[in-house]
């Protein structure tokens, strides 16, 4: 889908939709229960229905009504592994946090699993599962898009890095519980992501299933084998991290005003209400977005309407990896509607202007949040902006497009 975006002033107020990461780990702990749970606000985003259609074919059930999602656990406990003979093919979409927090859950609960999915989902790094499985005399093949995992975890240690992905992590901490004894999972580098993973442990503790984080004097978390998930009526909050292209578009002095989010929520990306302050009221300085990198596109929308003043967006390795490479996109696309930035290894470099000229067109690079970066820069420039494929907002935020007509946004579809 192909978009002329004019020039115009947002104004309103607007919810972001529920948080992709908070109802990703909510289903998948009422899927792995016993019986029935609700759980409210879920988006028909395409994440969404990619975990939903693994969790399927694992053995889940689910019903749809409005937001909410009713579903039939399967009762997974320590004697559920190998139940069936078949190994599941489970598509994962473009969605890494389904593929990754579902690898471990494969083999504890079938013994394996084939894992397969679209744009770049299949080249993002799994080594740390990688290492493990050569470890634990588990295999694994990835060949032509697909990865067949076949073994089974057995309690014990897990040792793995903790600055390449939080999802690793969270992928144990959900099967792990499910094996007969006790395991531990070590972190061998500081732990990035942090409030990811404080995400999965409150889903884990609604869930009735006990894991224990490191403290002081002990660098692991400890999870108890022998558990079952309970059943549960769970809700989805609203997403700090959709939010924070309401807050670039506030910050481009367009009077928008965001609501329904908890503002005592463990989303780690809720700290885009300090950054937003902070680049409100400092000159030159550096963001440090390793514990926040998918609030990298709007930070970058804010400092290149800082007029006078750079920004540097430090610490961000982690976005060469995503649906595109964001350092790249983001680089690609603000320069081209006139922003003054440079990309290196692992930073942006922004130096802030008064507008931006626009004129132009620009890509998605099939990445929702490069399509919604590119929507709210619009409302800067002096000349509308053409995005094409911009239909990527599908994947975690379907009704953006509605949502900005609605505060005045002012877009016209081009029609082959």
């Amino acid at each position: 889908m192909t978009l002329t975006i004019t020039p115009s002033r947002l104004a309103g107020a607007v919810t972001p939709p529920p948080s992709k990461s908070q109802a990703h780990r909510l289903l998948i702990a009422a899927a792995l229960g016993s019986g029935e749970s609700v759980v409210r606000g879920v988006s028909h985003s395409q994440d969404m229905e990619a975990t939903l259609g693994c969790l399927e074919e694992l053995g889940a059930e689910f019903t749809r009504r409005g937001d909410a999602v009713i579903v039939q656990g399967l009762g997974a406990n320590a004697a559920c592994p190998l139940r069936r003979m078949a190994y599941p093919r489970l598509d994962c979409g473009e969605s890494g946090s389904t593929l990754r927090f579902l690898i471990p859950l494969a083999l504890a609960l079938r013994g394996g699993g084939t894992f397969t999915g679209r744009g770049r989902l299949m080249e993002r790094p799994q080594r740390p599962y990688f290492d493990l499985f050569e470890e634990k005399g588990i295999s694994y093949g990835q060949r032509d898009g697909l990865l067949t995992v076949q073994g089974r975890l057995t309690p014990g240690e897990y040792r793995l890095p903790g600055n390449v992905s939080s999802q690793f992590i969270t992928g144990l901490l959900y099967a792990l519980p499910l094996l007969e004894g006790d395991s531990y999972i070590i972190p061998t580098t500081p732990v990035e992501s942090w409030d990811y993973i404080l995400m999965t442990m409150e889903a884990l503790f609604a869930a009735g299933v006990a894991a224990e984080e490191p403290r002081e004097g002990c660098p692991y978390f400890y999870v108890h084998g022998g558990q079952s998930y309970s059943a549960g009526d769970f809700t989805v909050e609203s997403d700090w991290s959709q939010a924070g292209f309401w807050y670039a578009a506030m910050y481009l002095d367009n009077p928008v005003e965001i609501q329904g989010l908890n503002p005592h929520s463990v989303q780690g990306d809720k700290v885009i209400a300090d950054h937003f302050a902070r680049l409100g009221r400092e000159g030159d300085g550096d963001v440090d977005v390793s514990g926040c990198p998918d609030l990298v596109p709007p930070l970058a929308v804010m400092s290149a309407l800082r007029p006078g003043k750079e920004t540097r967006l430090v610490n961000a390795a982690r976005l060469r990896l995503k649906e595109s490479d964001r350092l790249a996109s983001v680089t690609a696309v603000l320069a081209a509607l006139g922003a003054d930035v440079a990309e290196g290894e692992d930073f942006l470099v922004v130096r802030g202007r008064e507008a931006l000229p626009g004129g132009v067109t620009v890509d998605s690079y099939n990445d929702h949040r490069i399509a919604m970066m590119a929507a709210i820069a619009a409302t800067r420039c002096q000349r509308p902006i053409t995005l094409t494929g911009a239909e990527a907002v599908n994947k975690s935020y379907p009704s953006f497009w509605e949502e900005y007509v609605r505060l005045g946004g002012k877009i016209q579809e081009e029609r082959a």
